[in-house]
């Protein structure tokens, strides 16, 4: 069956409960795939400042925040200080009926705070601690503070992206965070799942740092057998050296992904340069990086003679494997992205019709749902305290100590 036949069935996480701590991407996006998977996720922000997400707006002018409204769609804010002993106690009857707890601060913050893993365990044993982190709990790094550009730094994925290593440049997307978010999450399902086996839960951690190293293992390992840094990418990948890379249009760019031995003549052919193939430098199916790059050189000339499309009609025809280069602005009209449900379109109560990230992940029983909006700063407080047990007067009174 297709997830459309089962649009309302529950998702396999259905009647779980999430507590994100969690601060910008790592933490966020980690437990925001366990919503989209239909677990219930309560995000737990501190009054007044909330998610340091939300103040990294468009513009002064324009107030939302890409970073918070991406990360955060379909969770209940909820505002507790649990820096605070009324804030920590509220948090810990919080914890007594749910499954996961994500956070992504410097290790040892829960601890600082009073909410060790001890302390949450002796209240719920069957909890999941999912914590992430720069550089990791261990080591002379772990520490220390850090950020999406920290772990793309540190894990050697900068240097692998320029043209020399004079060109210092991260990856245009906050990479590094969604790897350790991804981790987060898959180490969040494996401790689910062993729970069903041990009835208790167990700590799961990642950080930045490994999540780029782990990214990386092929190139890695070529550097460990070796002793040597690959060279620069040149367009392509340094470990496939094939007709596999960028070549330039007439309008833009587009990726030649791998042409296989036996297609290699008709390919020459089609694009107009039949003579390359009793060029004894490309009659192979690995070239040198001085073969490569003349080659690319003779490519990029036909290419340029027809625009993207034009060459993506030929060879999609032909069957060979391609891409154009896309901006964000093209992939956010790709109907293939809204048929598969990686785009959405849906109503904002204040924005109108605005485009969201879904899921990327589809199952044909127990389909993802990805939430909509976005909470708004403690939206949901009271709510949750109820449903924790509180009274309203209880309530009353965390209000005026300020820890909610």
């Amino acid at each position: 069956m297709t997830q459309e036949s089962k649009p309302n069935a529950p998702g396999p996480l259905a009647g779980m409960r999430v507590l994100d701590l969690g601060l910008l991407v790592q933490g966020p996006q980690a437990a925001q795939l366990l919503g989209d998977l239909g677990a219930e996720v309560v995000k737990i922000e501190l009054p007044g400042l909330g998610d340091q997400a939300r103040w990294i707006p468009i513009s002064p002018e324009d107030r939302r925040a890409p970073y918070f409204v991406a990360c955060n769609r379909g969770k209940r804010s909820v505002t507790l200080d649990l820096r605070m002993d009324p804030g920590r106690e509220a948090f810990l009857r919080i914890v007594d009926g749910a499954d996961v707890v994500i956070s992504n601060f410097v290790p040892g913050t829960m601890e600082q705070w009073g909410l060790g893993d001890d302390v949450l365990w002796e209240r719920n044993p069957r909890l999941v601690v999912g914590a992430a982190s720069s550089f990791g709990p261990a080591g002379p790094d772990a520490g220390r503070k850090g950020a999406d550009l920290a772990g793309q730094a540190a894990g050697g994925l900068i240097r692998s992206t320029g043209s020399g290593p004079e060109d210092a440049s991260p990856v245009g997307a906050t990479l590094a965070d969604h790897i350790g978010s991804q981790n987060l999450a898959n180490g969040v399902l494996a401790a689910l799942l062993a729970r069903e086996r041990t009835g208790r839960g167990q700590r799961v951690e990642v950080s930045l740092l490994g999540g780029q190293i782990y990214a990386q293992a092929s190139e890695f390992t070529y550097t460990f057998l070796t002793g040597r840094d690959l060279p620069p990418p040149a367009g392509g990948h340094p470990l496939i050296p094939m007709i596999y890379g960028i070549v330039p249009t007439k309008d833009g760019h587009i990726a030649l992904v791998g042409v296989p031995d036996p297609q290699r003549r008709a390919f020459f052919e089609l694009v107009g340069r039949p003579e390359l193939a009793r060029d004894p430098r490309f009659d192979r199916l690995l070239f040198t990086d001085d073969d490569r790059r003349a080659l690319f050189a003779l490519l990029a000339e036909a290419f340029r003679e027809r625009t993207t499309e034009e060459w993506g009609a030929i060879l999609r025809e032909a069957g060979i494997r391609y891409a154009p280069v896309r901006d964000r602005s093209e992939v956010a009209r790709d109907e293939g992205a809204f048929a598969n449900g990686y785009l959405q379109r849906v109503d904002h109560p204040e924005w109108g019709e605005i485009t969201m990230i879904g899921s990327p992940i589809r199952l044909s029983e127990t389909p993802t749902a990805p939430g909509a909006i976005a909470p708004e700063l403690g939206q949901h407080t009271e709510e949750v305290l109820l449903e924790a047990g509180f009274e309203w007067e209880e309530i009353a009174a965390l209000r005026e100590t300020g820890a909610i």
